[in-house]
């Protein structure tokens, strides 16, 4: 019984029997035993012998040609790998260098302070001569 309901003097005294609580709290306490030291996992891996000599990247081989780059500043003017090309000429211009280069993509970088209306042009623009263009990112751009 969970309460120990004696009779005495002064009435019913009700007293908890902790024992059912007990046993319960020693077997989850068995449990996790058991099971805690399966939950661990061990990786084995090989770490390589620090070199204290860097590895030395391979030259780039002699025929990889530079980037495509499309540029535009502040006043509008747009730059091919920094050579100013008119809006009209762009497109043509872009297709027939890229027909000369295996990957077939232009980078495009628009200066920090041109509308973001400007370069949007630009971009439909080179888009518009079925060019894939990519965005520069901030650290990569100069």
């Amino acid at each position: 019984m969970a309460f120990d309901l004696g009779g005495g003097k002064k009435g019913l005294k009700p007293s908890m029997n902790v024992t059912p609580l007990v046993d319960v709290v020693l077997v989850l306490l068995i449990i996790f035993m058991v099971v805690t030291p399966l939950l661990t996992k061990q990786m084995w891996m090989t770490v390589p012998a620090k070199n204290d000599k860097q590895e030395e990247q391979p030259p780039p081989p002699p025929d990889a040609l530079p980037p495509v780059v499309l540029t535009v500043d502040k006043g509008g003017v747009l730059r091919i790998n920094r050579e100013e090309v008119s809006r009209d000429q762009v497109v043509a211009r872009l297709q027939r260098m890229l027909n000369a280069r295996p990957d077939k993509i232009v980078f495009f970088d628009a200066g920090d302070d041109v509308p973001y209306g400007a370069a949007m042009e630009v971009l439909d623009i080179a888009r518009g001569g079925n060019i894939t263009v990519g965005v520069l990112p901030d650290k990569l751009a100069d």
